[in-house]
């Protein structure tokens, strides 16, 4: 969702509150909670999942090892609900020519850095980045290069976007901000 006028440019990024990541977590609790159960029968000899055998599993070793994974699962799965949650990564991306400010804002885990808010001159920014990785996981970056600081990312890291959006959401910004592009 992106809103632009003539001045001022903002950008909305979405967290980590998506349906793919709900789904992840789903299915990382039931398969943790099934492995936990399943190792739990093996070790009090009863049956607590309704036709699901424990006989064949030993409680030593195969029952403490998906005890084990059953702890991981649901810890991970929690993580995951918690992120979700929290909507960590969510923010936005403010570019106000008028004013020769920009602004980036995004959510993180809560704590002291909850909020994370980066605003600069625009005079400072120098050009607008673009990092390619091909391969069999390929991730495609905008960031903005600043002037005597590291560069800012804009997009999100796990966003899967083609070659072709994210080069014209590239060259929009730098049509914008009036600066060049690196990266090419």
């Amino acid at each position: 969702m992106n809103y632009h006028l003539n001045c001022i440019q903002v950008e909305l990024i979405r967290g980590s509150r998506t349906i793919a990541n709900s789904c992840w977590a789903c299915i990382l609790i039931c398969g943790a909670t099934g492995f936990l159960l399943v190792g739990f029968s093996s070790c009090i000899g009863e049956e607590l999942i309704p036709k699901l055998s424990y006989k064949q599993i030993a409680f030593i070793p195969q029952g403490l090892i998906m005890c084990f994974y059953g702890i991981a699962g649901f810890f991970l799965g929690l993580y995951l609900w918690c992120t979700i949650f929290w909507n960590v990564g969510s923010g936005y991306n403010y570019f106000d020519r008028r004013e020769g400010i920009s602004s980036i804002f995004r959510w993180g885990f809560p704590g002291k850095n909850r909020r994370i808010h980066i605003q600069l001159p625009l005079k400072d920014i120098e050009a607008i980045g673009l990092k390619n990785q091909e391969g069999f996981f390929p991730s495609r970056i905008l960031y903005l290069k600043v002037r005597g600081q590291r560069n800012i990312p804009l997009s999100r890291i796990g966003e899967n976007s083609t070659p072709e959006y994210i080069e014209e959401k590239a060259a929009e910004l730098a049509r914008f901000l009036r600066v060049s592009i690196e990266g090419f």
